[in-house]
């Protein structure tokens, strides 16, 4: 998409706008006579008109440098430029789980993945799926009847409800947290735009649960996107003779995924972060608000890297990731951890500080 382009290139809408015909003509794809084009139209572009369009149905665009943009999201090696957005994203989406799996399910599938969306949302993570009919609307109602967060990424416009039955869950997942897509305002689903819309749901999570999968679902897809970004893979183990499951089965058998019976088997491969959320949900199952801890006793070791590099003085994320040599996923989950610790502050241009 050219406006997706352009806006990589410059870095931000405001750049853009006031971009020299020069620079534009140094973006991909864009000769001089299409730089001068884009130059002249830009009081009444199709930036501008996008972002009306956007603004109308109660969207909004984020770009990869904007706080709210997904951090596990943005540091993959194919992430969308920007995102539509309808509800709210949060720092703490960081710490999310996907769920996903057919469309056409068994009634235990749908169980399951209704089981474990509320069990995942309730130990504290947001759930990710793709609004599709079956396991995915099923782990979105599991997550919201446990009051957690979950967010729908769609292979259609965030204005486009699809499937069409599911016009009241779209406006539940709204108030409970976000619909997402990279694509623009009014886009129609597409064959092809649910295998790009995959890559999100894997690229934004830190691991994958595939509840029932047949051997051609479109889940096993993300689930093989999600292992190329170094990000964990789960699977629910399905009955022989159930086709919804040869997928699921497989990816067991193959070592691809590990077999998931309880939350704690997710916990327990999530190492730091799945102790994190898990003493979150024993606190609450016992009605004990989890209280902030600054201590660094109780601080991972990616975590005290991180505090030890900002006591001297604010960085933004890249620099941490340079200069602490943790991947990015470890970074930004280090990051997530250490703000709902109280340990550290968000600053403007996604720098952070230690809390004074």
């Amino acid at each position: 998409m050219l406006l997706g382009r352009l806006i990589a290139h410059f870095g931000s809408v405001e750049k853009l706008k006031t971009a020299s015909i020069e620079s534009l003509t140094q973006v991909e794809g864009i000769g001089p006579r299409r730089a001068e084009a884009v130059f002249n139209s830009r009081d009444n572009s199709s930036v501008d008109i996008e972002i009306e369009r956007a603004c109308a149905v109660g969207a909004r665009i984020i770009c990869w440098e904007d706080n709210t943009y997904p951090a596990q999201l943005r540091h993959c090696n194919d992430p969308p430029v920007c995102l539509y957005v309808r509800g709210q994203l949060q720092q703490a989406d960081a710490v999310s789980i996907a769920i996903v799996g057919s469309r056409k399910s068994s009634r235990y599938g749908y169980d399951q993945a209704h089981r474990f969306g509320a069990l995942i949302a309730g130990a504290g993570f947001t759930v990710v799926s793709g609004m599709a009919r079956g396991i995915d609307g099923y782990a979105h109602q599991g997550a919201m009847s446990a009051s957690g967060r979950t967010v729908a990424v769609l292979g259609c416009g965030v204005d486009v409800v699809y499937p069409p039955e599911h016009g009241t869950l779209a406006n539940q997942i709204i108030a409970n947290g976000a619909l997402v897509s990279e694509l623009p305002i009014g886009a129609q689903p597409t064959t092809g735009s649910f295998p790009s819309r995959n890559r999100i749901i894997a690229g934004m999570s830190l691991g994958t649960l595939v509840v029932e999968a047949s051997n051609r679902s479109g889940a096993l897809i993300t689930a093989r996107l999600a292992n190329e970004y170094n990000r964990e893979v789960f699977a629910i183990p399905g009955r022989l003779d159930t086709p919804t499951a040869i997928g699921t089965n497989k990816l067991i058998q193959s070592g691809s995924a590990k077999l998931v019976m309880s939350l704690d088997d997710i916990l327990d491969e999530l190492g730091d972060v799945g102790k994190m959320m898990g003493a979150h949900d024993g606190d609450q199952k016992q009605g004990v608000p989890a209280s902030p801890v600054a201590d660094q006793a109780a601080m991972s070791s990616n975590e005290r890297t991180i505090v030890k590099l900002l006591s001297d003085g604010e960085l933004n994320i890249d620099e941490l990731i340079a200069k602490s040599n943790l991947s990015a996923s470890e970074v930004s989950v280090a990051i997530t951890l250490l703000r709902i610790k109280s340990a550290i502050v968000e600053l403007p241009g996604n720098c952070f500080a230690l809390r004074r």
